[in-house]
């Protein structure tokens, strides 16, 4: 084949990935897709990392992967009702859910209801699995937190109304996970309210206030119990202690050098046989460097850039200010945790114990990752070209084979309006209260004059965060909405 036949070749196939690109439903492909692949990725690689500590703890070489598969069926079903959750009943259901999830952050700290395992409380034991409430509580406040913006953003709301309640939420909720003591997750939601201020418009000298503040706790925080303090000596000191504190990311850095470029192959890997501890959890992308090479790990670190041009493409295609916030938000929390687990495996960033999504054994967070995919890729469905393809029946088999729903439109119109009937009926009188007086000596309504200096307080009642029941109207067809 001559150069010339071969570049032609080359031109044409990215000729037709672009051309696939720009279908209406290629952004929900894409997530679907990356989802199935690192999923897949991810069972494979915990079967091979944890088979011979499961083996030599209780005589069968499957029993985590067993685990770890059935946490990815639950993840799947999570996935698919995360498809056909209409997005009014997803905005009306996030208060309710971010509060339960809190409920959960408080019982698993109290002694007989959390379980306490190596010095942290983070589980519930349900009898057949255990669940862990800071896992949940990461979707909760992606949730809630873009609903409360997006609402407050509609009514123009001033700085206060951006901030309350939403920051003291989050620090209530960091508060609780810092009890347990639980750090990695601490700096999870820290990277979720993060996001949630700056794509929800917090000014920039505001937004580096906070992100500053936060960085200097989390330093402490390291510093203050001694495993984690360990932590951060042996990040500064990587030469001291080789057989000590040092040992678990030495041990990690040999890992990925003995895999090279092509790796040692699938299941061939030394550093499982006791070498690295937590192999196939916080360092699960030691052995995949390990055992499937520099490939394997480019094919990993592949898939999340694709994930973050995926996510961020949902969120700019967005009308629904809600799905730009919650997508944006949620992109850069799971693709933060992504980035952190990696650098830490490979010398760049302390140890913190942040799980890689959907690829490190834990079921509570493969299960809610695959939730949070789920809702990503329900955006995905809403977007216009998406949403105008799926109402002229241009489905496609996936969408045929799940008797998905279709979504509806979202029309800034009729939500503006179903805003302002909103106000009115939370200023409105309860009925009855006023019948006992003669129509005569009943107080005459007064016109309503709405001054500059109103407008965050009619917003924060409009939009009360205490009642999530903040209707967002669609409209069945496209054109209704002009």
């Amino acid at each position: 084949m001559s150069e010339t036949t071969r570049r032609k070749e080359q031109a044409g196939a990215g000729a037709r990935f672009v051309a696939w690109l720009a279908r209406p439903l290629a952004s929900f492909h894409l997530v679907v897709t990356i989802a199935t692949l690192l999923t897949v990725l991810g069972l494979v690689m915990v079967l091979s990392a944890s088979s011979v500590e499961a083996y030599a703890d209780g005589g069968s070489a499957y029993s985590l992967f067993i685990q770890q598969a059935l946490f990815a069926a639950i993840g799947a079903v999570l996935f698919y009702l995360a498809l056909r959750i209409p997005l009014r009943r997803l905005r009306q259901w996030s208060f309710p859910l971010f509060v339960l999830s809190v409920i959960g952050l408080v019982l698993v700290l109290i002694p007989g209801i959390g379980s306490k395992v190596q010095g942290a409380r983070r589980w519930i034991d349900l009898g057949l699995f255990n669940v862990q409430p800071s896992e949940i509580v990461k979707v909760t406040l992606v949730v809630w937190g873009a609903h409360l913006l997006a609402s407050r953003r509609s009514e123009h709301a001033g700085l206060k109304d951006i901030l309350m309640p939403l920051v003291p939420a989050g620090l209530l909720v960091c508060l609780l996970v810092v009890v347990e003591p639980n750090l990695s997750t601490t700096i999870a939601l820290g990277i979720v309210l993060a996001a949630l201020l700056w794509f929800g418009g917090l000014p920039l000298r505001l937004f580096v206030t906070i992100s500053v503040s936060g960085l200097i706790a989390a330093f402490v925080l390291a510093l203050s119990a001694g495993y984690r303090s360990d932590r951060m000596r042996a990040f500064f000191n990587p030469g001291d202690d080789p057989q000590g504190i040092n040992y678990q990311a030495r041990q990690a850095l040999y890992s990925l050098a003995d895999g090279g470029i092509w790796g040692r192959g699938l299941g061939q890997s030394r550093a499982k046989w006791s070498y690295l501890p937590n192999s196939h959890n916080d360092f699960i992308f030691a052995i995949i460097g390990e055992e499937l090479g520099f490939l394997g790990c480019a094919l990993v670190l592949g898939l999340f850039a694709l994930f973050v041009y995926t996510g961020l493409r949902i969120a700019s295609r967005s009308v629904d200010p809600f799905l730009r916030l919650l997508t944006a938000t949620a992109t850069t929390w799971i693709t933060g945790q992504a980035l952190i687990n990696i650098g830490y495996v490979v010398g760049l960033l302390p140890v913190t114990g942040l799980q890689l999504p959907l690829v490190s054994a834990g079921g509570s967070s493969l299960a809610i990752t695959l939730f949070m995919f789920g809702i990503i890729a329900n955006a995905a469905r809403h977007e216009p070209e998406a949403v105008s393809a799926l109402h002229a029946g241009q489905d496609g088999r996936f969408s045929k084979l799940l008797r998905l729903p279709k979504p509806e439109v979202y029309s800034p119109a009729r939500a503006s309006a179903a805003r302002a009937r909103s106000a009115q009926r939370a200023k409105a009188p309860r009925p009855g209260r006023q019948s006992a007086l003669p129509p005569a000596r009943r107080p005459q309504p007064e016109p309503r004059r709405r001054s500059p200096e109103s407008r965050g307080t009619s917003s924060l009642r409009a939009t009360r965060a205490w009642e999530p029941s903040y209707p967002v109207n669609h409209t069945r067809e496209r054109g209704k909405s002009r």
